[in-house]
């Protein structure tokens, strides 16, 4: 039996390069390209880092998901992985992604290989391995 309850998925980008800053911009662009998206309206938001001494602001870490339980979060994660899929093709090959649940469980997708069905299934997974997380049931592996 699912639970009523939304998750939320963590996403985080890295250039491979080690641009610390190539990441940030992609991590941008990622935020603007999913809040277009009608689906994910309104789910999107973005995570600063902690401010550390002698900075005058903290910066951008990650973008937060929320995903609704039932059928608003089954449109949100097909918008999600729909989303993600089509930005990607846009991207330098360089660049990787993190998603992480709630449980702290995460699937890095590399952009020179970008498989759309496995990326949908890692994602599924991800999702699944946090509502049984949240259920008490364990975590699938």
């Amino acid at each position: 039996m699912t639970s009523a309850t939304s998750q939320e998925l963590r996403i985080r980008t890295e250039s491979g390069s080690g641009e610390t800053d190539h990441g940030f911009d992609e991590l941008r662009s990622l935020f603007d390209w999913l809040r277009h998206e009608d689906a994910l309206r309104g789910r999107v938001r973005v995570e600063h880092a902690p401010i550390t001494p002698g900075e005058m602001g903290g910066g951008l870490d990650a973008l937060v998901v929320a995903l609704g339980p039932g059928g608003v979060g089954a449109a949100a994660v097909g918008a999600l992985i729909g989303a993600l899929a089509t930005w990607f093709q846009h991207r330098r090959a360089d660049l990787r992604i993190t998603v992480t649940n709630e449980n702290g469980r995460t699937v890095e997708v590399d952009g020179k290989r970008v498989d759309v069905p496995a990326l949908v299934e890692a994602v599924e997974r991800l999702l699944a391995a946090g509502q049984a997380g949240r259920d008490g049931e364990g975590t699938p592996e």
